[in-house]
């Protein structure tokens, strides 16, 4: 009879798991293994809680698809510390406190001679950080209710900043509390996706060390990215930034009387490869680019063609047109690959179609580069340097390959 696994056996399993597809740092790897997962997640099964998954634990009071607060899909946590790159006695602001789960890696990580300060909006999610940390034996780490986006100046400057949850825009306060050389990790938003984005302090510029495919909930009392339904039904939505005009009824309206067209690209995948890099690479050079949304009551109802990922493929938008990214099976290797492509509709379909063909093939040339990421105050007078700016109300983001 073969015995139930205990936490210890299916913690290490899971990080095995991780440590197979992300290189991890002893630092932390040593802390996934010590910090015990279930604790901080009372009533949950042990499978769940050591499954490569969230776990929400509070509802969004305004309803949506998104929760209020979760703990985070334990790979994307251990790539975030990775990227934090924390040191003994660091100085460490965690914003999105969570299940306070994070904070006792951070504290793992930091020792006894630093110290980790977590926050969050809610009072509730700060009460269950407070009260599992002190069960788990981490009393030590400073929980707030503060909004996230004034950080927590009382204890700055800080080695190391990270944020917990989605940011469209860097908070002219967080300036004040990140030291000369410090780093910040944080997952941003912009065009529609979302890259947990390592960056380090340089005087009033902050410089990309590594860019990571992520998804995390938004902060509260940020609103500059829009969601603008394209059909009655809500079914199909453009997801894009503020400054992206979004016109829904000539876009509606182009694509329920006029004919898609397909054009396919000379790039093909493999059936696990990933092609996210396409959607990066176009933010880097065009505005148009942002997120479309098709649920599946649309896809049932076959409205369109089916995009790449239905829920999160990248689309050129512009007046009544748009093109999206869709992927077909390669006729001359049905098995193994996949062609990637252009689905179009309204009256400049075929010139939007063959714009994203070319970013497609930019991407096809250099799949695993990265581009440069440097962000400036919106206010500063720091030079932003070559390359494409996409300008907020607090921040500059200037994107490079």
């Amino acid at each position: 009879m073969s015995q139930t696994p205990t936490a210890d056996q299916l913690r290490n399993r899971l990080v095995d798991a991780i440590r197979h597809d992300t290189p991890l740092s002893t630092a932390v790897e040593r802390a996934l293994r010590t910090v015990p997962r279930e604790a901080f997640l009372p009533g949950i099964d042990l499978h769940e809680a050591y499954a490569d998954q969230a776990v929400t634990i509070k509802d969004n009071p305004l309803g949506g698809a998104l929760p209020l607060s979760c703990a985070s899909v334990p790979s994307i946590v251990a790539t975030m510390l990775n990227q934090l790159d924390v040191r003994p006695g660091d100085d460490i602001l965690e914003i999105g406190a969570g299940t306070g789960y994070n904070a006792a890696l951070l504290a793992e990580l930091t020792g006894h001679h630093g110290h980790v300060t977590t926050i969050d909006i809610d009072s509730d999610v700060a009460l269950h950080a407070r009260t599992m940390l002190d069960h788990a034996g981490y009393q030590h780490v400073h929980v707030m209710e503060r909004d996230g986006l004034t950080g927590a100046p009382e204890n700055a400057p800080y080695d190391r900043m990270l944020a917990a949850v989605g940011l469209w825009d860097l908070p002219t306060a967080w300036w004040q509390q990140l030291g000369e050389g410090s780093r910040l990790v944080l997952p941003l938003r912009w065009r529609g996706q979302t890259r947990s984005v390592a960056l380090t302090r340089h005087a009033d510029t902050l410089v990309s060390e590594s860019m990571q495919l992520c998804g995390f909930v938004p902060v509260i009392g940020q609103d500059g990215e829009k969601t603008t339904p394209l059909n009655a039904d809500n079914t199909i939505r453009v997801i894009h930034d503020a400054d992206q005009a979004v016109d829904a009824r000539a876009l509606g309206a182009s694509l329920s009387s006029t004919a898609g067209i397909e054009v396919m690209s000379a790039q093909c995948v493999g059936s696990e490869e990933s092609f996210d890099g396409v959607w990066l690479r176009a933010t880097a050079t065009d505005d148009r680019i942002c997120r479309l949304q098709v649920m599946p009551d649309a896809l049932a109802q076959e409205l369109l063609p089916r995009p790449a990922v239905p829920v999160r493929s990248p689309v050129l938008v512009d007046g009544d047109s748009l093109a999206y990214l869709i992927v077909r099976r390669d006729p001359a290797d049905p098995q193994r690959s996949h062609q990637l492509g252009a689905a179009a509709y309204g009256p400049h379909a075929q010139q939007l179609a063959q714009d994203l063909i070319a970013h497609i093939e930019a991407w096809g040339t250099a799949r695993t580069t990265l581009p440069r990421l440097t962000i400036t105050p919106s206010q500063s007078d720091a030079a932003t340097g070559s390359g494409h700016v996409i300008s907020k109300p607090e921040s500059r983001l200037t994107l490079t390959y």
